[in-house]
């Protein structure tokens, strides 16, 4: 696959991510969130001691974003565009 066709199917899995109403679990949400912040570039990890005490949506992201860390770009495009085909219809 081409990088374009690549980036094509990327941005149709995340219009198509974004525009379900389908509640999907949130360990996947939190998947979707990081695989698409790797794939774009844009994972900057901040330091986890500047997440407040009792911001427990901030911990799940960083750990999630922890968790993908070592992924490529490519290869985040890759499992977001597997993982919405598996979890939206």
């Amino acid at each position: 696959m081409t990088k374009e066709q690549l980036d094509k199917e990327f941005k149709a899995a995340y219009e198509k991510a974004s525009a379900t109403t389908q509640a999907l679990p949130q360990d996947i949400q939190l998947l979707l969130y990081a695989y698409y912040k790797q794939g774009n570039h844009k994972s900057k990890i901040i330091p986890i001691e500047t997440i407040k005490e009792n911001d427990l949506r901030s911990a799940f992201k960083y750990n999630a974003l922890i968790q993908i860390k070592g992924l490529s770009a490519t290869e985040a495009k890759k499992e977001y565009i597997k993982l919405v085909a598996q979890h939206i219809p």
